[in-house]
């Protein structure tokens, strides 16, 4: 059956039996047969064929998916089975978001490459949103809302924002006391389209929809953010993943209470995110675990605030 589904996968993408047969040095009709078992096995016809043209039928654009699901299963499995008893080693390509990859995922490669010296790791730090496939990535971080995709992912950690300032800008504007009074101050705002979800959004405040804040610094990078709040420019609403240590150091204040975590796949949220089928599955769920290892449940950037002054 296995080996039916590769043929039938096969076939699809050339577009001929007669392509298949020559590239495996086998007859047309044995070829034939594979899709002719598989035909009914299932009990519906997968392919219209003809001397020329191989078409898939509805029922064969319906399995076409779940064909590829499960071999994709079945060589991630292989390849879990063949690493049981081996030292993990070998290239291992990874990509990161800016920030979070600097703060957070650069530490963790540096124990995890203690941990493991034969693995050879490839970072590559930036915010541009690459195509695994195309790039040959085999974990990515992703941050916010997870389209719909063939990525399996893996949540590390929720992602919320915490309103904060400066202890300078308090004391000459004055602290409010809610998020409605965000719209009278001078708030640093992210500056993309489309904007990130939950920006300065509230449960049961607004609609749910975002605040409409004003401020003075506009910009899509979050350090720079970051950098005006410490330096007093205004109130900023940023990750706590990027503010925490700031917050325990005094050099911000959390203005509104540590928002609920509430773990769904709806949820932003820090994602790893890995490519089905790829030769370097094994090595690549080790760094994930090791990831979520090093993170902890809760975050140890959200344990630290839970502490106490």
């Amino acid at each position: 059956m296995i080996d039916a589904i590769r043929t039938f996968l096969a076939v699809v993408e050339a577009g001929s039996l007669s392509k298949v047969a020559n590239t495996r040095s086998i007859a047309v009709s044995s070829v034939s047969r594979k899709i002719d078992g598989i035909e009914k096995e299932l009990g519906v016809k997968l392919l219209h064929r003809s001397s020329r043209l191989v078409m898939l039928t509805d029922a064969g654009e319906k399995f076409l998916p779940r064909a590829r699901a499960i071999l994709a299963e079945l060589d991630d499995a292989q390849h879990e089975i063949s690493a049981l008893n081996a030292d993990p080693r070998g290239l291992l390509t990874i990509a990161v978001p800016s920030s979070f990859g600097r703060r957070h995922i650069a530490p963790a490669v540096v124990s995890f490459l203690k941990q493991y010296p034969l693995i050879e790791i490839v970072l590559h730090v930036s915010d541009q949103m690459l195509d695994l496939q195309a790039q040959r990535v085999d974990v990515a971080i992703r941050i916010g809302a997870l389209p719909d995709s063939d990525l399996v992912a893996t949540q590390l950690a929720p992602l919320h924002r915490l309103v904060c300032a400066s202890p300078a800008y308090l004391a000459r504007h004055g602290r409010p006391e809610s998020p409605q009074d965000l719209v009278r101050h001078n708030c640093l705002t992210v500056d993309s389209l489309p904007v990130p979800t939950g920006w300065w959004c509230f449960p049961g405040i607004n609609g749910g929809e975002a605040l409409p804040v004003r401020g003075n610094l506009r910009t899509a990078d979050t350090d720079t953010l970051l950098q005006a709040a410490v330096a007093g420019i205004g109130i900023a609403h940023l990750a706590s993943w990027l503010v925490s240590d700031l917050i325990v150091a005094g050099q911000l204040v959390q203005l509104f209470p540590h928002p609920t975590l509430r773990l769904s796949k709806q949820q932003p949220a820090i994602h790893a995110v890995r490519m089905p089928g790829r030769s370097h599955v094994a090595k690549a769920q080790l760094f994930i675990a090791h990831l979520r290892s090093e993170f902890g449940a809760p975050s140890y950037w959200d344990r630290a605030l839970a502490q106490p002054a």
